[in-house]
């Protein structure tokens, strides 16, 4: 049984009335791209990705939300690509990337995974690598990719705030709690589909590992380290500095904006069917999840869709 994190958000939930359109030319978009073959055409389409735009930037125009709804679109097709690849593919997609932000202009095009990349996981995997809870945290947090999506949020409200307020240790702190309620809260969903394939860069493998829990106890804990990822929030947001009215201002968007995060990323994650297939708005209620049946072990190799 997940922990219930859904009655502990208390944030509305708000969603772009741009939604639709948007959601429309993105996923053809992609689709033209990334020349997926079933069933990864089903599965993206499944994903949702559109309605985790229009939850976490409800406010943005429908040009911004449309470029925002594409990096979030992409960013699980490079995800799902990535996690499927061996390392030393990935280092050369890394290299690919590397080359086309140091020269953006002659590029190579043609290859694949020129736009993000990260191989943390994958060698993970291939060396069975077993972290206690202290460090996992700290990992998790530069691997979860929340931090570009918090940078899109200035983007989407217009605003721009000054580098020197963004790295207040206050506002770092909001940041800081927002990406971790949103890495373990998707840990804790996407645990079902993890364990049956042998991934252990999960938080509730390593907490049944460190703390000795069963899957329950580990579910439970996780749950409390989210409620209390919220708290900090909550916390820090009592304690923001006055910049002055202008930047006051765009300070309380940029806050209200992580706060989209969590309850956005929340309830998208049973409106996907990435994580609880069609069942998503069952275990939205009951909270039970039937467990997968463990794959057979399989190499890891290069990825062509």
């Amino acid at each position: 049984m997940l922990a219930d994190l859904v009655s502990n958000c208390h944030y509305p939930l708000r969603l772009n009335p741009h939604h639709d359109a948007v959601s429309r030319v993105s996923e053809e978009w992609l689709l033209a791209g990334a020349h997926l073959a079933e069933p990864r055409i089903t599965q993206f389409m499944g994903l949702h990705a559109s309605k985790l735009a229009a939850a976490c930037y409800p406010d943005a125009d429908a040009f911004r939300l449309r470029v925002c709804t594409d990096f979030l679109n992409w960013l699980f097709i490079m995800d799902d690509w990535l996690e499927r690849s061996d390392v030393d593919y990935i280092l050369g997609m890394r290299e690919r990337c590397i080359s086309a932000f140091r020269d953006p202009i002659n590029f190579r095009t043609e290859a694949p995974g020129v736009k993000m990349c990260k191989s943390y996981e994958v060698d993970e995997r291939a060396k069975g690598r077993a972290h206690d809870l202290e460090s996992y945290i700290a990992l998790r947090r530069n691997t979860s990719c929340d931090l570009p999506c918090f940078a899109l949020i200035e983007y989407a409200a217009q605003i721009d705030i000054p580098d020197e307020v963004m790295s207040h240790p206050v506002i770092m702190a909001m940041e800081e709690a927002v990406n971790d309620l949103v890495a373990w809260s998707n840990d804790m969903f996407s645990y079902n589909v993890e364990q049956s394939r042998g991934d252990t860069h999960n938080i509730i493998m390593v907490i049944m590992h460190e703390h000795g829990l069963d899957l329950q106890g580990a579910m439970e804990y996780c749950g409390g380290l989210c409620k209390d990822a919220i708290q900090r929030f909550e916390d820090n947001r009592a304690m923001v500095p006055s910049w002055g009215k202008y930047i006051d201002e765009q300070v309380v968007i940029y806050v209200g904006g992580l706060q989209d995060w969590i309850v956005g990323s929340l309830h998208w994650s049973f409106d996907s069917t990435r994580y609880f297939g069609k069942d998503g708005h069952i275990v939205k209620q009951d909270r039970i999840i039937k467990l997968l049946p463990k794959r057979p072990v399989q190499s890891m190799t290069s990825v062509v869709w």
